[in-house]
C-alpha cells in the first residue's frame, strides 16, 4: 500500500530533485505550486520506486492522481496508484497528461482509460527572449504599452527585485489590487490563498520576484521560480490596471532581470477565465501544452 501524506515544506528536500530530473513543463510539477495549492486542492504526496506521486481531493468526494513524475518503469506505479483508488472506492482518475503521457498510458493500459482534453489547464509558454524583446508584429500592442508606460512615467518609475525589506510592500500592493478587484469569487480566493503563502514561505518556496515603484510607491509585482534548467515558471503577477503598460512592463522587466537565462517561461494556465485567457493568447505562446485526465473504463 502506498502512504501517502500531507505536502510539507520539508518535503522539498526529496520532491524538487525528482521533479527537475523528468524534465516535464507543466505547472503541476513544480514543488511551490504543489504547497501553495496543498489546502484548497488537499494535496497528499508520496514516493515510489523514485517516482513522485500526488494525490488531490478538492471536492472531498473524488480523487483525481497526477501522472507520476520520476524515471524508469511507469506501470507497477500507475498500478499502485489504481490499488490506492480502489482501497478508498472511487474511480481511478489521473490528471496533468500531456498528449505524449496520455499516449504512455494508453500503449501500458491499451483501451483500459478514456480521456478527456481539459482546455482551462492547458499551460502557456512562451520563448524568454520573445517576451524580452517583444520583437515583432504579432506583439506590437506590447511594446507600445511598454512604451506609453517609460514615456508617462519617464523619471518617476524603477524596477528592483523583490527581497525581505521590501516584501511587506508587494503584500500591501497586493490587498489593495484585491479591495479594486471586480471579481470577489471562488477563484480569486483560491489565489489569495496560494499567495499568502508564497509571501508568508518565500524563501522557504526558493522564490524570487520583482517589482514596480512609480513615484516610489509600489504599482506591481510578479514572483516564479525555475521548474528545471529549460523552464522557469511564473506564479503571481499582479499590477494596477489603471496604470496604462503596468501588466506588460513588469512581465517584460522580471524575465529580463530573472529569468532570461531560461529557454522558456511557463506562465501557467487560464482557469478558464475569459479575461485571463485572452491575455495570455496576446502573448502569442510558442507552446500551448495541451493537457488531459484519463479515467479508468
Amino acid at each position: 500500500m502506498l502512504e501517502f501524506k500531507r505536502i510539507d515544506l520539508s518535503d522539498r528536500e526529496w520532491i524538487e530533485p525528482v521533479l527537475q530530473g523528468c524534465g516535464y513543463r507543466g505547472s503541476e510539477y513544480v514543488f511551490s505550486n504543489n504547497f501553495i495549492y496543498r489546502k484548497i486542492y488537499h494535496i497528499d504526496v508520496a514516493l515510489m520506486n523514485g517516482f513522485y506521486l500526488v494525490r488531490s481531493n478538492k471536492e472531498m468526494s473524488c480523487p483525481s492522481y497526477l501522472y507520476p513524475a520520476g524515471c524508469g518503469d511507469i506501470k507497477p506505479v500507475i498500478e499502485a496508484l489504481m490499488e490506492d483508488a480502489f482501497s478508498q472506492g472511487v474511480l481511478f482518475r489521473v490528471h496533468g497528461l500531456t498528449k505524449e503521457s496520455a499516449a504512455m498510458m494508453e500503449a501500458l493500459f491499451p483501451e483500459k482509460f478514456a480521456f478527456e482534453e481539459t482546455r482551462d489547464n492547458f499551460d502557456y509558454i512562451y520563448q524568454s527572449e520573445r517576451l524580452i524583446t517583444l520583437a515583432g508584429k504579432k506583439v506590437h500592442s506590447k511594446r507600445n504599452f511598454i512604451n506609453r508606460f517609460k514615456a508617462e512615467n519617464e523619471g518617476r518609475w524603477s524596477y528592483e527585485a523583490i527581497t525581505p525589506e521590501n516584501l511587506e510592500e508587494c503584500w500591501e500592493m497586493d490587498t489593495a489590487w484585491r479591495e479594486r478587484s471586480e471579481d470577489s469569487g471562488e477563484t480569486l480566493m483560491e489565489e489569495g490563498s496560494a499567495i499568502r503563502d508564497c509571501f508568508n514561505h518565500f524563501d522557504a518556496l526558493g522564490l524570487c520576484g520583482g517589482l514596480l515603484r512609480v513615484d516610489g510607491k509600489v504599482i506591481a509585482f510578479t514572483m516564479g521560480r525555475p521548474i528545471n534548467h529549460e523552464v522557469f515558471i511564473v506564479h503571481i503577477e499582479k499590477a494596477f490596471s489603471d496604470i496604462a503598460g503596468a501588466y506588460p512592463m513588469i512581465n517584460q522587466q522580471f524575465i529580463a532581470h530573472a529569468a532570461g537565462d531560461y529557454q522558456y517561461i511557463n506562465r501557467e494556465d487560464d482557469v478558464g477565465d475569459p479575461g485571463l485567457r485572452k491575455a495570455k493568447l496576446s502573448y502569442k505562446p510558442d507552446i500551448l501544452l495541451e493537457k488531459y485526465v484519463a479515467t479508468l473504463k
